[in-house]
């Protein structure tokens, strides 16, 4: 018997979970979750390994009917979630019931929210992996975004305790923001002077924003080297400039191979904070040696893993 029943379909709602990893030699994307940090704090919030396949929305949520009993909780961008007709707040757990109705509301700040499920969202595996891409129609929901009359089984669990994320740990989902950065692999290419640009300028995000990549309108970046590039791996957060000198940071779906310049990489934290922006909304560059950001990826997990031991 299924779990759930999805009564009204949001923007874009998919099943994510942490990635595909070890197949991009075969061009298939990493895909998962844009927001690493929501959604491994909504899978710890309902007693899950932060692996667990969940519910990314993006912009507006769903109507889903619950068919069993089970815990939910909600994180990352504030949809104005109700259950059954009262409020409920993200960054904590909830029990619900057969019959009640998850609905969400107005985007009040952020842009993509996390729903996890206490057991996680059972669809099949595809290359270890049930992430959607929808470009290829694999992983998740029959490879695409939910959609009215949809069900969805989640796994058996046991009961599982009331869990709140500390006020201190919560992110805050700003208009505008800096986002640290290391210098890309193709940083010769471009004259100094749009290197001093790209990191003293402000760039608007524009409406051309996807789960594969987010265009950046601003300061053009001029190159000093025209020659073409043989097409070369891409990674989560390059910042690759097309001929019309506009930015583009490629995100969780991103292609495997490009052959556009890089002026820069996004820190894991950078990309998180810009899944979280809206077109229109405004960004700023900071640069970071090599050490730097390796500290601050650690701390990325090292923070991660000290807050599963706070909501154990």
């Amino acid at each position: 018997m299924p779990s759930i029943r999805v009564l009204k379909a949001g923007l874009c709602t998919t099943i994510q979970d942490l990635g595909r990893v070890g197949y991009q030699a075969f061009g298939i994307p990493v895909s998962g979750v844009m927001d690493t940090f929501s959604a491994c704090v909504a899978n710890f919030l309902v007693g899950n390994a932060k692996e667990q396949a969940l519910l990314e929305m993006t912009y507006t949520g769903d109507s889903l009917e619950f068919l069993k009993p089970m815990q939910i909780a909600i994180t990352g961008a504030n949809l104005s979630p109700k259950l059954s007709g009262v409020a409920i707040s993200n960054w904590e757990s909830y029990g619900v019931e057969a019959g009640d109705i998850l609905e969400f509301g107005r985007l009040v700040d952020g842009a993509r929210a996390y729903l996890a499920f206490s057991g996680g969202v059972q669809v099949p595996l595809v290359q270890g992996s049930r992430a959607t891409y929808v470009r290829a129609k694999i992983g998740g929901f029959l490879g695409r975004a939910l959609q009215k009359g949809d069900e969805l089984f989640i796994a058996p669990s046991p009961p599982q305790k009331k869990r709140l994320l500390p006020q201190k740990h919560r992110p805050l989902y700003a208009k505008e923001t800096s986002l640290p950065a290391l210098l890309g692999p193709e940083v010769h290419y471009f004259s100094l002077q749009s290197v001093r640009r790209f990191f003293h300028s402000a760039y608007i995000i524009s409406p051309r924003a996807d789960r594969m990549g987010i265009c950046l309108e601003g300061a053009v970046l001029e190159r000093r080297l025209q020659t073409e590039l043989v097409s070369n791996p891409l990674v989560l957060g390059s910042v690759q400039v097309p001929n019309n000198g506009q930015p583009i940071v490629l995100m969780a779906d991103r292609q495997t191979l490009g052959g556009y310049p890089k002026i820069a990489t996004l820190l894991k934290e950078s990309v998180i904070a810009l899944a979280q922006m809206l077109p229109g909304q405004k960004v700023h560059f900071i640069p970071l040696k090599l050490e730097q950001a390796q500290e601050r990826y650690k701390g990325f997990y090292e923070n991660l893993a000290h807050l599963q031991e706070v909501l154990k």
